[in-house]
């Protein structure tokens, strides 16, 4: 199964770890990604620690937990490539809302990556 298809039908709850240019790590709590046409993965952000950091160090990690029993699910080691801040692509996207402060007027960014590794949630993979 591609990531696209896994992610199109899991439920669960996913988190972004980012480090700045100093190795201070941060973690926050992320949709599931985007995925575009070209094989890259995209996530919203808002200019926060999370962006602040993933523009001083392009280097992040996403851990997704499906809901239920057990420790299933996947994590994926990614590196930024390019952004777009307020795109017509990002508000094109942006159809899940969670958070009351999503239409604040603040810019908001639509962060480009590529997956450079994917392990499941426990283990090393095949």
């Amino acid at each position: 199964m591609d990531l696209k298809a896994y992610f199109e039908g899991a439920k669960g709850t996913g988190v972004i770890a980012t480090a700045d240019n100093n190795g201070k790590v941060n973690m926050a709590i992320y949709s599931k990604p985007h995925f575009m046409d070209n094989g890259e993965i995209a996530f919203i952000m808002t200019d926060k620690l999370t962006h602040n950091n993933i523009m001083a160090n392009g280097s992040a990690a996403y851990l997704f937990k499906e809901d239920g029993e057990g420790y299933k699910g996947k994590r994926l080691y990614l590196t930024k490539l390019r952004e777009e801040k307020d795109s017509e692509l990002l508000y094109t996207i942006r159809s899940r809302k969670y958070h009351s402060d999503q239409d604040d007027g603040k810019s908001k960014f639509l962060v480009f990556f590529r997956v450079d590794k994917e392990l499941p949630l426990i283990g090393e993979g095949k």
